[in-house]
C-alpha cells in the first residue's frame, strides 16, 4: 500500500496510506461472512472495523425452554455433560428465554484471559452492551455483547469449545419492562 492523499489516475482511491478500495473489500468480507468486528494491518497501517449492533438481529428470537433443550441437543458433538437435562431444566415449557446465538464459527471463551473470572455465570444480571463471552475466529476476539437486559437461566457452551454459526450460547430471561 503506497502512502498517497489523493486518488492517482489509476483509480486507487488512498488516503494517508489507506486504500478505500481495500476497506471497501474488507467491509463486503464482513457482510459476508457475518463478522461483527475485523482487524487488519498491513505496513504499519492498521484498520479495525465494528459494526454497530443491529436491534432485533435475524440470529436472536424468543424461544421456549423445551426450544432450547431441542437446539443444545442439535448442536451437541457427542453428549456433553448435563446436557439436555440442563436445557430442560431451565424453566418450565411455557417460560420464555431470550436467545443468544454465536454470529461466527469459532472457538468459545467465558474468560477474558486463562485464569480469569467469566463474563457471566448462570444467575448474573446482564445489561444490553455488556460483554457476555469472546468467540476466537481467525486469531481474532470477537466479543459478544447482550442486547437484552435480564438474568443468565442457561450457558450452552463449556469454555474452550468450538462454535457454529447460529449455535446458541445464551438463554437469557428478560427484565420485565416497567
Amino acid at each position: 500500500m503506497a502512502k498517497k492523499s489523493k486518488a492517482d489516475s489509476g483509480g486507487n482511491r488512498e488516503i494517508r496510506g489507506v486504500d478505500l478500495v481495500e476497506v471497501e473489500r474488507l467491509l463486503a468480507f464482513m457482510e459476508k461472512h457475518a463478522l461483527e468486528e475485523f482487524e487488519y494491518e498491513r505496513e504499519g497501517v492498521r484498520i479495525r472495523l465494528k459494526k454497530a449492533p443491529a436491534q432485533g438481529a435475524g440470529a436472536i428470537r424468543l424461544v421456549s425452554a423445551a426450544d432450547i433443550s431441542r437446539a443444545e441437543e442439535a448442536h451437541a458433538a457427542p453428549v456433553k455433560p448435563g446436557g439436555a437435562a440442563r436445557g430442560a431444566a431451565a424453566g418450565s415449557p411455557s417460560s420464555e428465554l431470550h436467545l443468544i446465538k454465536s454470529p461466527i464459527v469459532g472457538t468459545y471463551y467465558a474468560a477474558p484471559s486463562p485464569g480469569a473470572d467469566p463474563f457471566v455465570n448462570r444467575g448474573s444480571r446482564v445489561e444490553p452492551g455488556q460483554v457476555l463471552c469472546i468467540i476466537e475466529a481467525m486469531k481474532l476476539m470477537n466479543e459478544i455483547e447482550s442486547d437484552v437486559a435480564g438474568e443468565i437461566v442457561e450457558t450452552f457452551v463449556e469454555n474452550g469449545s468450538p462454535v457454529e454459526y447460529g449455535q446458541p450460547l445464551f438463554g437469557i430471561r428478560p427484565q420485565a419492562k416497567k
